[in-house]
């Protein structure tokens, strides 16, 4: 193995690790605003610092196209718009263990979606350590408690679990494409700028300012949390990890994420 795949490997094990403390900053983020809110400020505030630092870091990124604006258009609405909506309802109303275990199933959907949409090879050590990961992570977070599982029934709250897997799939999956022709830096600031821009009606509907007014100093650097460490930092290193390793096996790393949280 050589230095730069595990100089890749601990980035992407940060990346997903920092992940893990989305659903705690969400429990406390969705104490004081509506779930749609806060989707739109993490990534209103990911904005706000990723295009300056596009512009600064390429300047001359290479020219884009219908296909390509439609392809950031879907990369805005599965991985940050509707994934972060889903996401942060999920942390409003689920117990973070079931969100947990729920996202731990993220891997097995993109080494699919790979295989049938990106002709990825996926081999049979591939799936078997998938599985064995996600048996893991569902171990630890239950504490080996055979009941604990047990107790989890399905609740109408699973759906919009699902819907937040299925989403990063699709995510992780079309970011690959993009990131044929751009850098993780370019792919990730125009993703962040239409989940902005799609997330701009929820926001307005949900609006209160008596919220912000009221708003705890935990309320905002949990906001700050999702936006710059959460959002900013780990998708370009997330983006990274897939431009080099492929969706499959970058996907691997998402198990770090529910053993943070």
């Amino acid at each position: 193995m050589s230095q730069s795949n595990w100089k890749l490997y601990l980035m992407l094990g940060f990346a997903t690790a920092c992940w893990g403390t989305a659903f705690i900053a969400g429990k406390f983020a969705t104490e004081v605003w509506h779930p749609y809110m806060v989707a739109f400020l993490r990534f209103f505030g990911a904005s706000l610092l990723l295009y300056p630092y596009m512009k600064w870091k390429e300047p001359n990124p290479p020219s884009i196209t219908r296909n390509d604006w439609a392809l950031f258009a879907i990369l805005g609405l599965s991985g940050c718009s509707l994934y972060n909506v889903f996401f942060f309802i999920a942390t409003q109303k689920a117990p973070i263990i079931k969100s947990a275990l729920v996202i731990a199933w993220n891997p097995i959907l993109i080494s699919i979606f790979a295989g049938l949409f990106l002709k990825e090879t996926i081999t049979r050590s591939h799936i078997l350590g998938s599985i064995v990961a996600t048996i893991g992570v569902v171990i630890i977070i239950a504490k080996g408690s055979i009941n604990d599982l047990i107790a989890l029934r399905f609740e109408p709250i699973d759906a919009i679990l699902l819907g937040a897997v299925v989403c990063w799939a699709t995510y992780s999956v079309v970011g690959k494409v993009v990131l044929k022709k751009f850098s993780p830096v370019v792919s990730t600031t125009y993703a962040c700028l239409f989940g902005t821009f799609f997330l701009i009606p929820a926001a307005i509907v949900t609006f209160n300012w008596q919220e912000f007014q009221q708003a705890t100093w935990v309320a905002w650097i949990s906001v700050l949390d999702t936006a710059v460490l959460v959002s900013v930092v780990s998708f370009i290193m997330y983006y990274q990890g897939i431009r080099e390793l492929g969706a499959a096996k970058a996907s691997i790393f998402i198990n770090f994420m529910p053993l943070s949280a």
